[in-house]
């Protein structure tokens, strides 16, 4: 059966009111045919992200190889992709300033999800425009919008049960492979480099998952709405000035 990725982004658009399109992630061990390959550079992998959700219609789909994320040392990392000899000590220079300036503890690095095998490709596209089923699908949104996006993961069965995520906000990418549905608070990086509102965070679900999440969607977005009504009524009657 086919999954028709342009239903589910307009399903999750419309119940959780999203302002950019979610973005479909696969990495693949060999290079994609019929998808464009990225051609050009920039300062980070969640560039990408921001890439695809702001591409014109039709054409938000394409592929990197890993070169093109030598610019990021960490979300290489977080990648599994390797720096060339002659960049390899960009990952340990960032880290240092990171350290340096009280922002990492060094102790911390070990626990960062990382993907499992080094990737030979990596395709983004927005949802709708998926030209393969994601391994990831990465919604950035509001805070509440991903409080109704959670509920419906985990209604679902598939939530990763993990509190939000820091930094960096590229881990939650393979934790959410290895474990299920993650919200992360992103990063201050992400944030600059892919122009996320301050208001906003991300979920990150599993790409066999997504259907699954939609399926439940309606239900939370219309429970949740009853709620209001519930707790607004109850608010005003109990509430007595003092």
């Amino acid at each position: 059966m086919t999954t028709d990725f342009a239903a589910l982004e307009r399903r999750f658009t419309e119940l959780l009111g999203l302002d950019r399109a979610p973005i479909a992630i696969s990495l693949l061990g060999a290079a994609p045919t019929g998808v464009r390959r990225f051609m050009g550079q920039v300062p980070s992998g969640c560039s990408f992200w921001s890439m695809a959700a702001s591409a014109p219609a039709g054409k938000s789909a394409f592929y990197t190889v890993p070169s093109d994320h030598f610019n990021c040392p960490v979300g290489s990392y977080t990648h599994q992709i390797d720096l060339p000899a002659d960049r390899a000590a960009e990952l340990g220079d960032v880290l240092g300033l990171m350290t340096q300036i009280g922002y990492l503890k060094m102790e911390e690095v070990p626990g960062i999800p990382r993907w499992e095998t080094p990737p030979a490709a990596v395709v983004y596209a927005r949802l709708g425009e998926a030209p393969l089923p994601p391994d990831v699908v990465m919604f950035a949104l509001t805070a509440s919008a991903a409080m109704r996006l959670n509920e419906a993961a985990a209604f679902a069965g598939v939530s990763s049960g993990l509190a939000a995520l820091g930094r960096p906000t590229c881990m939650a990418i393979p934790a959410a492979v290895a474990r299920g549905a993650t919200m992360s608070l992103g990063c201050i990086g992400n944030r600059i480099y892919t122009d996320l509102a301050d208001g906003h965070a991300y979920v990150a679900v599993r790409g066999r998952d997504i259907a699954a999440v939609a399926d439940q969607l309606g239900g939370i977005v219309s429970a949740n709405q009853k709620l209001v009504e519930y707790h607004g009524e109850r608010k005003a009657r109990l509430t007595v000035p003092a």
